[in-house]
């Protein structure tokens, strides 16, 4: 347990400075924008008013699945998992849940250096008070960048800067954010399909014997899916299937 909040408090703590300048956090006491403001009526009566701040911060809230998705290894890895159980012909195990949860502690472990650098570079400094908001956040996205555009195909952003007409750029590390991510994600679902039709391959040969051998035997009426699930199974178990699986997507982004 102690590890895994080693690991997972750089993230959260990255994740909380993203809304830092909204919140108003490192600023002197007094020039924040008040979460709650108190106005007095002629009558004399008060009146409570929630300012924009929390409208804002809710609004900024709905964008953290997305970071997570998004701007991490998380994506690759829950469509690799999809695409397994769908050659095992499983329908609904392991449970949806169940790959999220696997994928989301998968994911900790494999961006565990970048969310450290973060830490290090950004959320502790800004902790201590040695740098404000708006450059704990610059510095944040520093190893965040590298990370993505380490990841990020070259025929993939410049499809995106054709799109948006960008000038031709000096180097990679001057491509806009905007740019950059869903580039990421495109090179992302790419390398994603790519590994799970490798995947799917064995599985389709399994399925296509099965499926021969029933015909030539006639019995045309029985599912071929149903007699070679436990084959899959089988073959899956036997080559260690889940530390396969784990450690090419690990290695798939040079963990």
């Amino acid at each position: 347990m102690a590890n895994f909040v080693n690991r997972s408090g750089p993230a959260i703590a990255f994740l909380l400075l993203s809304f830092a300048p909204i919140l108003g956090f490192g600023q002197e006491s007094g020039t924040g924008i008040p979460a709650l403001s108190l106005t007095t009526n002629p009558d004399g009566s008060q009146e409570y008013s929630v300012t924009i701040q929390i409208l804002a911060l809710m609004t900024g809230l709905t964008f953290l699945p997305a970071i997570l998705m998004m701007m991490t290894s998380f994506t690759r890895i829950i469509i690799v998992f999809a695409i397994l159980r769908q050659a095992l012909g499983l329908q609904q195990s392991p449970s949806n849940q169940i790959m999220v949860g696997l994928a989301l502690f998968l994911t900790l472990f494999i961006m565990s250096p970048v969310f450290n650098q973060v830490y290090t570079d950004a959320v502790e400094p800004y902790m201590n008070e040695q740098m404000d908001s708006k450059t704990a956040l610059d510095s944040a996205l520093v190893p965040m960048r590298s990370f993505m555009i380490s990841q990020t195909r070259e025929s993939d952003l410049k499809l995106f800067l054709d799109i948006g007409r960008y000038p031709s750029l000096d180097s990679v590390d001057d491509v806009p954010l905007a740019v950059l991510m869903p580039a990421f994600i495109t090179s992302e679902l790419k390398t994603a399909f790519q590994i799970g039709f490798m995947i799917f391959i064995p599985f389709l040969v399994i399925d296509l014997v099965v499926a021969s051998v029933l015909m030539a035997m006639g019995m045309m009426m029985l599912s071929p899916l149903i007699i070679s699930l436990p084959f899959k199974l089988m073959l899956f178990v036997l080559v260690d299937g889940w530390a396969m699986i784990i450690g090419s997507l690990a290695a798939s982004f040079g963990v």
